[in-house]
């Protein structure tokens, strides 16, 4: 109590008119009472701005800052009196408050910087770049905040990000100066390093052959112009380029920032290109017949021509990238292709628990993902508005390359100690790895003579990153699937490494005059672009559908390969099938699985909404408002015919998320996404009115305790996936035909999310849509799964509530 009194009396004698930033620390290993901190009532109240933990030899240590505004600091003093006045009584009044606090001083820009200790500036007055976070009071918070950095020569970014109660700039300062605006003041909240973005412009060498360009040009059948397409955020096309020029218009190929040429400098753009158009560049050059091209391209220049790139924040830029084709083509059908990537808290560097974190980029792209409009008619300032009605977008995002490789590595255990890049920690884009597609060094050229492919086929690829170092309770699954990213050779000492043209994918080239048309690429980008092809030849033969249920079909759709499986296999322990998740995804990702059911494979796909809370009032205590009970139509009859023949059926769930990017704790009210969704299938052993009173509180009969929501053998990953965080949840259960004839339900109910803790925030009226994609199928024996479920099948799946 002394130490909170000696820190708000103090504050008199530093200019700070309007209230006190105050730091309470817990005791090492213990968690502070981080709700009690922030109090949810109306008018000026203390509010949490930042939480941040310390990591020592007696174990974590909490850190959470506070706002106390000059009105309210009797408010935590009350509290600790009171706790003093009870202290021998057997229930002290705030305990819950007071006993894991162990000490309270006041706070310096170091209680607010969120990020990794080892990121903190060394040299205080060294000029770097802040990613400055600031708590939205009155409006003017950016007026008074660029008034000091012009007063005192301080360089800031030229754009603005804005997330509801936060806006997000930076600033190019020493700690000193930034330590002056802090003291001189109340608006910030949060602290973090910005993110360089990653190197990905290749130098490879290419195969020049044009009269290959003729021949296929004269069997190429463009798509439409109203066809869906591809979005490219990367450094622009080149759309003259014969085998890009008939997929994009002159009107459809724009800029981040309007004083940058629409023409394209550096190659990567073009070559990303040429994957994400035709996705198997090689093959339509072999294959004989006619091409026909289903979707188109959209070009946005997301970085600079020339020069370091200037810092900004790149969710600002993302936001305002992607307005522009939205606007010039509002109603088409589009997928965004985003394979630039930024070394960051993502990448796990620092403390333990960093990795996986979200950052303002990632958050964008999970705001812009959930639906959020875009509001850029200030110059500056890019918000992203929750008001407006929701259009979802699916993004589709490289996981990032190891740039580094070491030949003498093990490289897949490298892999597993190297967390994805920022963005690719997104909860809602679909974050794509690579795999090595070829090891057969017979074409390499000589000056690879003696050189071995580090990967083997099928294996991950050695560039790829995952999302093994994740903290496993608080992020998601990364990346989702995997595609084809070349693979990489070693020489015989073990010294060199590079990737002979045989061992990349070929693809369209950027043209200097000369030039020939076609070069090789590889790593996550190339994979990336292969995937976004993918999704956008499932949006042409199925334009109706929503982001959510192509991700949801993409996933499903993916298998691992023979490598990847012979992994599986041989673990047992549902920990290890975990890491395995988080290093392969779902596989290798298929258009035709996606799209298509055969006799003995089965899939079935449901678009739903569900209202995930409700409260009393203005309460802020909400609870469970809706499960829904998918009653699937079911091939019962051939499945029990199969008796105790194994047969195998999938679940994937997939919906948005709206991110709550506040390092505030990641808990309670404070955790990241606004809903959680999950699954839960019926039993053999249940009836449909059993199976509902066992997920939905409100179907039991009084007085009867239903079995518990644990899930059940047969599931590969169990709890570890289907109630692992993230937005898109996807399990595979195993057993006998017989026992599956009676599993044809399944039910998708809420979990907790920041909605259901902030009455005034909450938008479970207008509901939150999600997909269900089911398939089951017999590999051991040919069963006519299909049929029978066709005659069932005249309108769309019944959702009961």
């Amino acid at each position: 109590m002394g130490e909170y009194e000696q820190v708000v009396s103090s504050a008199s004698a530093i200019p700070e008119p309007s209230g006190t930033y105050v730091s309470f620390v817990s005791f090492a290993g213990v968690e502070l009472a981080i709700e009690s901190l922030d109090v949810q009532r109306s008018g000026d109240q203390p509010e949490l701005v930042a939480v941040r933990e310390v990591q020592s030899e007696d174990g974590v240590t909490q850190i959470a800052t506070v706002f106390v505004p000059e009105g309210r600091k009797q408010y935590f003093l009350q509290r600790l009196q009171k706790y003093t006045e009870t202290a021998d009584a057997k229930s002290p009044s705030n305990a819950t408050l007071v006993e894991g606090v162990q000490s309270i001083r006041r706070a310096t820009i170091r209680e607010l910087w969120t990020d990794s200790d080892s990121e903190f500036p060394a040299s205080w007055t060294e000029l770097t770049w802040w990613e400055v976070w600031l708590r939205k009071r009155d409006g003017n918070e950016l007026k008074r905040l660029t008034g000091f950095a012009d007063a005192h020569g301080i360089r800031m970014s030229g754009h603005y990000l804005g997330f509801g109660s936060r806006t997000v700039v930076l600033m190019h300062a020493t700690a000193d100066q930034l330590t002056d605006a802090f003291r001189s003041m109340d608006d910030f909240a949060e602290l973090r390093k910005p993110h360089e973005i990653a190197t990905l412009l290749t130098e490879l060498s290419a195969s020049e052959q044009a009269e290959w360009v003729d021949d296929l040009q004269a069997r190429l059948r463009p798509a439409a112009s109203g066809a869906p397409v591809v979005c490219l955020l990367d450094t622009g096309i080149q759309s003259d380029h014969p085998l890009l020029a008939g997929s994009i218009d002159a009107s459809d190929q724009h800029v981040a920032d309007p004083s940058w040429q629409l023409r394209p400098v550096h190659r990567h753009g073009t070559e990303m290109a040429g994957l994400a158009l035709y996705g198997d560049l090689h093959g339509a050059l072999l294959d004989a017949g006619t091409v026909e091209l289903a979707h188109r391209l959209e070009s946005v220049k997301f970085l600079p021509d020339r020069g370091d790139n200037n810092r900004d924040l790149y969710g600002a830029v993302t936001a305002r990238a992607i307005d522009q084709p939205e606007i010039q083509a509002a109603d088409r059908s589009r997928v965004f292709m985003l394979a630039v990537t930024a070394p960051g808290s993502a990448s796990g560097s620092g403390a333990a628990g960093e990795s996986g974190k979200p950052t303002s980029w990632s958050a964008a792209i999970d705001a812009l993902s959930f639906g959020r409009a875009i509001d850029d008619t200030d110059p500056k300032l890019t918000y992203l508005d929750r008001d407006e009605p929701r259009r979802p977008r699916l993004f589709v995002v490289s996981a990032g390359n190891i740039r580094d490789i070491d030949g003498q590595d093990d490289y897949l255990e490298r892999s597993d100690l190297e967390p994805v890049e920022d963005p690719a920690q997104s909860w809602n884009a679909l974050t794509v790895g690579a795999y090595a597609g070829n090891d057969d060094m017979a074409g390499a050229a000589a000056d690879f003579a003696g050189y071995r492919p580090i990967a083997p086929r099928g294996e991950l690829s050695p560039v790829s990153r995952t999302s093994v170092l994740f903290e496993r309770k608080k992020w998601p699954f990364k990346p989702d699937v995997v595609a084809d990213g070349g693979n990489v050779a070693v020489s015989e000492d073990g010294s060199h490494v590079d990737t002979p043209e045989n061992l990349a994918l070929l693809t369209t080239r950027f043209r200097n005059p000369g030039d020939g048309f076609f070069t090789t690429t590889r790593d996550t980008s190339a994979a990336t672009a292969s995937v976004a092809a993918l999704a956008a030849d499932i949006f042409a033969v199925y334009p109706e559908l929503r982001p959510e249920t192509v991700r949801a079909l993409i996933v499903h759709s993916a298998e691992w390969t023979n490598a990847m499986r012979a992994r599986f296999d041989a673990e047992s322990t549902k920990s290890a099938l975990a890491n395995l998740l988080r290093r392969y995804g779902m596989g290798v990702p298929s258009v035709d699985r996606a799209l298509y059911s055969a006799a003995d494979a089965l899939t079935l796909v449901s678009e739903a909404r569900i209202h995930p809370y409700e409260r009393d009032g203005a309460s802020n205590a909400g609870r469970t408002r809706e499960m829904n009970l998918h009653e699937l139509p079911w091939p019962v009859d051939v499945l029990e015919g199969l008796g105790e023949t194994r047969v195998r059926m999938r679940v994937t769930l997939s919906y948005f998320v709206e991110p709550n990017p506040s390092s505030r704790g990641w808990s309670g009210r404070y955790i990241y996404p606004s809903h959680g969704l999950r699954f839960a299938t019926r039993r053999p052993e249940e009836s449909v009115d059993s199976f509902r009173q066992r997920i939905n509180t409100k179907a039991r009969i009084e007085g009867r305790k239903p079995p518990g929501l644990e899930t059940e053998s047969g599931w590969l990953f169990g709890t570890n996936q289907q109630q692992a965080a993230g937005s898109l949840h996807t399990d595979i259960w195993t057993g006998p035909a017989a026992a599956l004839a009676s599993k044809g339900a399944i039910a998708v109910y809420p979990v907790a999310g920041w909605w259901k803790n902030r009455a005034r925030d909450d938008q479970s009226a207008r509901g939150v849509d999600y997909s269900l994609v089911v398939s089951i199928e017999s590999p051991e024996v040919e069963a006519d799964l299909w049929t029978p479920v066709s005659q069932q099948v005249l309108t769309a799946v019944a959702v009961t509530t």
